[in-house]
């Protein structure tokens, strides 16, 4: 018994990774990419998904859970809350409603590292990760609560959003290269270059194809340091570009710039890395929160203020161009 009991949390671990896992291949098998979510035909407006308390942005692959939830259920609000938030603020989740598990990490200190370091006046090193999940619902599932939270951020007024966008591509300070007939980030030489906007069929895909090349930037040696060797074709390629495909849908969310895929022929290479590794999903999403938050980082308080705030969540609380790495 002491044993079955010993081997439960590491059993319910690699559920909890199996569990997120089989969502994002059902949904590829099914054509559709979780991050490029039917925004037209939502009745929330495009954005982040937040705590309605905290107001904190949620992260990795939380994002796409929340996501689709919002777009399934026909929620008008990107707004979550726990049941004991509910509570706090005089409200409740109403009776039959069914909540969203979305996770978060951990690490657990064996006790003799922790009595070490107590010993020593330090902060406990090392640790083993694992991951947490509880149970979010949105406002909308909720009643009683005050009426400024349940109230949806107010649309981003037309005009703003390209202009946002390019500022926030100018305060990178990224060496950003327009023209040329293809979109990529060159590791050797740390530059990103994208064709002119006009060579796109929509201008808006335009900024689309630039954030997933300033995800790879933002990815480089001398910042977020991710693994960027893998040669053309290869898992390691994948899964850099898988990641930087995740980083520009968040940062175009978080502007207010619906996302696309950029190519439909990588759907079948992220299926096979994300089948092959059953953490590959949060891998990647957890490393693309980074980016985005790192790109956003250099948004000017003004735009900051007028959209939601960068921090991390606590548990309470497409193209007409392919892009490609060069070498």
């Amino acid at each position: 018994m002491a044993q079955q009991s010993k081997n439960r949390p590491t059993s319910e671990r690699a559920n909890l990774y199996q569990q997120i896992t089989d969502r994002i291949i059902a949904e590829l098998e099914a054509g559709r990419v979780p991050w490029v979510q039917p925004w037209g035909a939502a009745k929330a407006g495009i954005g982040m998904p937040y705590n309605a308390v905290s107001e904190r942005r949620y992260s990795g692959v939380n994002i796409l859970t929340l996501w689709d939830a919002v777009i399934s259920r026909g929620y008008a609000s990107q707004a979550f809350l726990t049941f004991r938030q509910a509570i706090a603020l005089g409200g409740s989740v109403r009776k039959g409603e069914h909540g969203i598990a979305v996770i978060y990490t951990r690490r657990f200190v064996p006790k003799v590292e922790r009595r070490r370091a107590n010993i020593e006046g330090r902060e406990p090193s090392g640790g083993i990760p694992f991951l947490k999940h509880f149970t979010v619902f949105s406002v909308e599932q909720c009643d009683g609560l005050p009426a400024h939270i349940c109230e949806p951020p107010p649309p981003i007024p037309e005009g703003l959003i390209l202009p946002h966008a390019e500022a926030l591509i100018e305060a990178t300070g990224a060496d950003f290269r327009i023209g040329g007939p293809s979109a990529f980030y060159s590791p050797t030489h740390d530059y990103v270059q994208v064709p002119r906007p006009d060579d796109f069929f929509d201008p808006t895909n335009w900024h689309r194809t630039a954030f997933h090349e300033l995800g790879h930037w933002a990815g480089g040696a001398s910042r977020l340091n991710r693994d960027q060797t893998g040669a053309f074709g290869s898992v390691a390629y994948g899964k850099e570009e898988l990641c930087a495909e995740l980083t520009g849908a968040f940062v175009c969310a978080a502007l207010g710039i619906v996302p696309t895929v950029r190519h439909a022929d990588y759907l079948g290479s992220w299926l096979e890395i994300i089948r092959e590794d059953n953490r590959a999903i949060l891998r990647a999403a957890s490393a693309a929160s980074k980016a985005a938050d790192y790109l956003l980082a250099f948004r000017p308080q003004s735009a900051i203020a007028a959209n939601d705030d960068d921090s991390q969540p606590d548990p309470d609380g497409a193209m007409a161009i392919e892009g490609r790495i060069a070498a």
